[in-house]
């Protein structure tokens, strides 16, 4: 069996690193590339392109074109929302699925990205765990079940070197139960609270951020009614946890034709409008 190219783009940060370790457990998977801004000229000179596993670079561009003689290979990137913009139109222009997890990306920003599946497969998600991607159902059904009457608010808490605020799944969490509810998220999120606000609407959705330390990634679901209080939490204990999810969404994407997918499309999960 012709084995899947990987070109993993972050390759020297945590996610990166966490990929390029979890795809050498698979037999089907060929690790092929790193790029990576922070690559040393040391490390660059011991690119060859004969042997087209493992190079190091700079650009999407270069990893593309020295690993052209694959044709069967994926691209994995987590960098950042404008590294990421493009780096799709780079995939885009070689004609190479790619898989995104980078996070913090604006409307418009999404509209583009997506535009981008007319041409190639993409998969975007602020989340890659199987555990989150269940839970946005959970969610759902939770706000569902219990009415309108129970206020909803997600806490979110990240490591001190996370750069974007909210993260891209408490974005995820509090659309779930704005789809519930059928109401615009946009106008009811509510990105903390200080000073003499008034009372609160009954229609918030309230998102608070916390950053410190390493932690990797906690989300607290919140709905609480007047006598009672239902908590949903999720705990992220090892990125391998997410590396996993990317991998998986790199081999699902491999036999797809153009279109833009998320996590919950290559897991089968059911999705909520």
């Amino acid at each position: 069996m012709e084995k899947t190219g990987i070109i993993v783009c972050g390759s020297k940060g945590r996610m990166g690193c966490a990929i390029i370790s979890v795809i050498d457990g698979y037999d089907n998977l060929l690790f092929i590339g790193g790029v990576d801004s922070n690559h040393t000229p040391e490390e660059l000179s011991e690119i060859d392109s004969k042997k087209l596993s493992g190079g190091k670079f700079l650009t999407l561009k270069e990893a593309l074109h020295f690993t052209a003689a694959i044709k069967n290979k994926v691209i994995i990137d987590f960098t950042s929302k404008s590294a990421s913009l493009i780096h799709i139109e780079e995939a885009a222009l070689y004609n190479v699925p790619i898989v995104i997890g980078s996070t913090g990306f604006s409307e418009d920003e999404l509209k583009a990205a997506e535009a981008y599946g007319k041409h190639i497969p993409v998969v975007l998600s602020g989340n890659m765990s199987l555990g989150i991607n269940v839970l946005l159902n959970i969610i759902y059904d939770a706000s569902k079940y219990l009415g309108s009457d129970y206020d909803c608010e997600i806490i979110e808490t990240h490591h001190n070197k996370k750069k974007d605020a909210p993260s891209g799944t408490a974005k995820m969490l509090a659309q779930s139960v704005a789809n519930q509810r059928h109401i615009d998220l946009g106008e009811k999120a509510v990105y903390g609270r200080c000073g003499n606000i008034g009372e609160r609407e009954k229609d918030e959705i309230g998102i608070f951020s916390v950053r410190a330390g390493d932690i990797i990634g906690e989300h607290k679901v919140i709905f609480a009614g007047n006598e009672e209080i239902i908590e949903i939490s999720h705990k992220a204990v090892s990125r391998n946890n997410f590396a996993r999810g990317a991998v998986k969404a790199a081999v699902w994407l491999s036999g797809k034709n153009k279109g833009f997918y998320d996590m919950r499309d290559v897991l089968g999960l059911n999705k909520y409008e």
